[in-house]
């Protein structure tokens, strides 16, 4: 297994020739600063005879540049109502892409500072990085003849102190999103549940990041019954078998706070019993980016090592099989908090898989410092037709909306183009998953689509708090426990395509990279 981040270095000379081009991300050359001086001209000569300029990457022949080639990408405006940092990601990402068709191997990423963005540069280099990630499929079959689009990117900053905190930190950060990538968009065999444990215990070898496997059918049966009705179906083929992935991090000195994750990593959702119909199944692979996010973060964690954090994982890594064998709707299961769940719809497994992790990730809380709760998925189709691609969504429970979280983690979002809607639970949400019989306490669902459902994508999280019994924990008990779910079914990724390994950068943004 190869989790070799694209290598990353810093330079200060425009005209460094251990690169063989530049790649110039900005919104116009008018606005370059002094110490670019340089390539002003070529610019503004190209612009003579091409008023496209700033619309479409270009590549002009610069004598003396690196390579003698520039690429210039434009981000347009970023001064407007509706302009964010992205612009500076998606110019990036255009730019390299251009510098790859044109042969580079050593690209030269300029990105100067813009007074109005004050991670711009940063967000491009993710941007660029993002454009050079290479499929652990074809990293292992030895596809290229190497392991990475380029041999190395460089970055241009101007200052020494700064040039090596924006490569500490690009490697970083991209080093947690090539996990997410890696563990999210690979296919349902590569990454069935066995093998994703086997990349995360690889994958946090050596560092501060311990790791615990469940994998015992009859200890999930046990400590996480909703979770192995859904793996029912899959433990009878071993390698498509469910596993709990748990991790943990510590940082050093007292711990201030503690967070506590739980993941969605539904390694193929078919539907089950309710299977996907129509072409729907296509690209249900990406249903384990929850999961992938969590395992992302963690290797964060593992680089940057803050202080006085400690973190708690939870992955849960299932297939969501149909066959004799599968979990139908009707049948009533009984959660570790106790309550009586009538199930609706098989393919509402997401819910249903994390809702005991929750429920143990609440009864560790009660012991742990300043702790917070949440649970990361791609739950719901109605999470896109609600706010769009691109976006991820957050909501808070009582004790969580009363500190503020969900609007911390949107302003966190912002500095790195991660970015969140807020939404909220309400009381409908929770009267939809109110038992409607004697027989059950709770129902999982209804049997519609969630983007045929009215608040698709709020009742889930009123599920997840009143079957895992955190409805006991609101501000009105003595022990409020604070509790987010993040839906990320827009922001995850395009399929085809690479997975975008949201919500990490904000998460790593809004917990120990506050200076950004």
């Amino acid at each position: 297994m190869c989790t070799r981040v694209q290598p990353v270095e810093w330079t200060s000379d425009l005209k460094n020739q251990n690169f063989d081009g530049l790649v110039l991300v900005t919104q116009s050359h008018d606005t370059l600063p002094s110490e670019l001086e340089c390539l002003k001209a070529p610019l503004q000569d190209y612009s003579s005879v091409d008023s496209g300029l700033g619309e479409e990457v270009v590549i002009l022949k610069v004598p003396g540049l690196p390579g003698n080639r520039l690429v210039f990408a434009s981000t347009g405006p970023v001064n407007r109502d509706y302009d964010d940092v992205r612009r500076f990601s998606d110019a990036a990402v255009n730019g390299i892409k251009r510098a790859l068709k044109a042969g580079m191997q050593r690209p030269l990423l300029v990105c100067p500072p813009h007074k109005d963005y004050k991670n711009s540069t940063l967000v491009a280099a993710l941007g660029a990085l993002h454009g050079l990630y290479m499929p652990i499929e074809v990293r292992e079959a030895n596809v290229k003849s190497s392991d990475c689009k380029v041999c190395v990117l460089g970055l241009w900053a101007s200052d020494e102190t700064e040039g090596r905190r924006l490569v500490q930190l690009a490697d970083a950060l991209e080093s947690g999103r090539l996990a997410c990538r890696d563990i999210g968009g690979s296919d349902p065999e590569r990454m069935a549940a066995p093998r994703v444990a086997d990349y995360v215990q690889e994958l946090f070898k050596n560092s501060p990041v311990k790791v615990d496997v469940v994998s015992d059918l009859k200890v999930l049966e046990k400590e996480y019954p909703c979770l192995a009705a859904v793996n029912r179906c899959a433990s009878s083929v071993p390698r498509h078998q469910g596993r709990v992935i748990k991790l943990q991090y510590c940082g050093e000195g007292p711990i201030q706070k503690t967070l506590m994750l739980v993941g969605k990593g539904i390694t193929y959702d078919t539907g089950g019993a309710d299977i996907k119909a129509g072409g729907h199944m296509a690209g249900m692979h990406r249903d384990k980016c929850g999961a992938a996010a969590v395992a992302g973060f963690f290797q964060i964690l593992a680089k940057l090592k803050p202080k006085h954090l400690k973190v708690i994982g939870s992955m849960a890594m299932v297939r969501n099989s149909v066959g004799s064998d599968c979990y139908v709707a009707d049948e009533l299961v009984v959660s570790r908090a106790g309550r009586r769940v009538r199930v609706g719809n098989t393919d509402a497994e997401g819910r249903m898989v994390m809702v005991d992790l929750l429920c143990e990730m609440k009864e560790k809380a009660l012991r742990e410092t300043s702790p917070q709760l949440f649970t990361i998925a791609t739950l719901t189709g109605h999470a896109i037709r609600a706010m769009g691609p691109n976006y991820s969504i957050i909501m808070d429970n009582g004790p969580a909306h009363r500190n503020g979280n969900a609007a911390q983690w949107q302003k966190a979002g912002e500095k790195l183009g991660d970015v969140f809607e807020m939404s909220s639970i309400r009381r409908e949400d929770y009267d939809f998953h109110k038992g409607q019989s004697e027989y059950e306490d709770i129902l999982q669902c209804n049997n519609l689509p969630s983007s045929a459902t009215p608040r698709g994508h709020q009742t889930p999280a009123a599920f997840l708090i009143m079957a895992s019994g955190l409805d006991k924990f609101g501000v009105d008990s003595n022990t409020p426990l604070s509790y987010s779910h993040v839906d990320i079914a827009g922001s995850s990724g395009p399929f085809p395509g690479v997975p975008t390994g949201a919500p990490i950068l904000a998460m790593a943004t809004n917990y120990f990279l506050s200076d950004l």
